[in-house]
């Protein structure tokens, strides 16, 4: 399992692909969705998930729709236009980032030399 730590500035992102993949989801199915891709390495826990979708929600990047199911009430969350741009924003800007941080981490800097 990752830290918390690492995961904190990639959980929206990782929220936003699932969404524009899957259409809607709820918070539940969201954790088990990441659980299952990343064969158990990243766990979403309630306190992390929420405040983000919520984020989301007050930026108009997602919408909500309540469904009742049995004696239950579940919150699905659906892209707005918005939250598709964003999120095709967020994912470029993540890869460029993980690029450069595989050129920092795994590139030997002793023979690099300054800019």
């Amino acid at each position: 399992m990752y830290s918390k730590e690492l995961l904190k500035g990639t959980l929206g992102v990782i929220i936003l692909k699932l969404l524009e993949e899957n259409g809607k989801m709820y918070g539940y199915e969201i954790c088990q969705k990441v659980k299952g891709i990343s064969d158990g390495k990243i766990l979403i826990k309630d306190g992390s998930l929420y405040p983000i979708l919520h984020k989301l929600l007050s930026d108009g990047m997602v919408t909500t729709e309540e469904v009742t199911i049995g004696k239950r009430v579940r919150k699905y969350y659906t892209l707005t236009p918005k939250g598709k741009g964003e999120q095709k924003m967020a994912v470029r800007e993540l890869a460029d980032f993980m690029g450069t941080l595989h050129k920092i981490i795994f590139t030997d800097t002793k023979t690099t030399p300054a800019v």
